[in-house]
């Protein structure tokens, strides 16, 4: 069968954290009658959880089952070229109420070796932060493993980490390797390589319900931290109404930021990739073919490659939204 659907959107994956809050359900309207939801899988291919469409002809069909079927056609022939039916990206909403441990993520060729699976580079937009919330990233000063054991060892880490207070807008790329957490009251959009493998090297001491620690991973993490400072770990970027402005761009994932007044139209980009749009700000209505679909801050939606022409409508004032895909490398 050959699948015109324009738009698809996928049914939120959602997962309880000990660190997870409410802004997931009360600010984004996630469906959950739990307290600590941390998470939103919006798209995802990771085994075990990977993501069902929820609207459309396609509906309850998964993401490996349009992949499988569509192939190239559906996220690109370079991009099906280089992952086959493995979906490269996985896009969340995290809302820490706590802060999540510091933590960071082997490289590709690390995480192949030792886990079978794809690195973790990532990047951060932050779409809420309560007054003072902060984030860590990277180290003050180049520094190594010695200096990094010792500190480790004493409980006196975050005296070598760089702490950032962050507002909304802010935007942080984290390469594998960099040292990192979501400090709390931090409500986050993130886009990542699919991987799920992660190095927790400190989790401030604390206790699950039935009185356990969190597993850490000091020895794993000494070959994969990235021990060299930089003199800032903000990224930069202009907002340019009703234009993509690149925020980041890695040989994983180009991100752009797309503030819109009215409408905005594409013909024929010459993308050959998916694209992905979250929305952090307003309502967005897209058009295709005489199809439509809409999303609201919160929300997300993925236009396959097949898709070349359509139509965005803010229906609000300003509406934002954050732009995917994968670059040509």
């Amino acid at each position: 069968m050959i699948i015109e659907q324009p738009f698809f959107k996928f049914t939120p994956i959602l997962k309880e954290k000990i660190w997870g809050g409410d802004k997931l359900i009360k600010l984004l309207h996630k469906s959950s009658d739990k307290s600590n939801i941390g998470e939103s899988w919006e798209i995802s291919d990771v085994e075990g959880d990977t993501s069902v469409v929820s609207n459309g002809p396609c509906q309850g069909m998964s993401l490996k089952e349009l992949i499988s079927n569509e192939k190239g056609r559906f996220v690109g022939e370079r991009v099906y070229s280089a992952f086959g039916d493995k979906f490269p990206l996985l896009i969340k909403y995290i809302d820490a109420k706590e802060a999540l441990s510091i933590q960071l993520h082997p490289h590709d060729d690390l995480a192949m070796q030792r886990h079978n699976s794809f690195g973790k580079t990532e990047m951060w937009y932050v779409m809420q932060a309560d007054e003072q919330a902060n984030l860590i990233v990277g180290f003050k000063k180049d520094t190594d493993k010695e200096e990094y054991l010792k500190h480790l060892n004493n409980k006196s880490l975050t005296e070598i980490l760089n702490i950032d207070t962050v507002a909304n807008g802010d935007v942080y790329f984290i390469p594998t390797g960099r040292v990192h957490a979501i400090g709390a009251g931090v409500m986050l959009a993130e886009i990542q390589q699919t991987s799920d493998v992660t190095y927790r090297i400190y989790d401030w001491d604390r206790q699950d319900s039935e009185g356990n620690y969190r597993e850490l991973h000091t020895e794993e993490a000494i070959d994969a931290i990235d021990y060299k400072a930089q003199d800032s770990y903000t990224t930069a970027y202009q907002k340019v109404t009703n234009s993509s402005s690149e925020m980041v761009s890695c040989p994983y994932f180009t991100t752009n930021i797309l503030p819109i007044e009215g409408s905005v139209s594409y013909g024929k980009r010459g993308l050959d990739s998916f694209v992905i749009y979250m929305c952090v700000k307003g309502e967005v209505r897209f058009e295709s073919n005489g199809v439509e679909a809409t999303i609201k801050m919160g929300e997300t939606l993925l236009i396959p490659a097949y898709v070349q022409s359509y139509t965005l409508h803010s229906l609000e004032e300003t509406s934002e939204l954050l732009e995917v895909y994968l670059p040509e490398n």
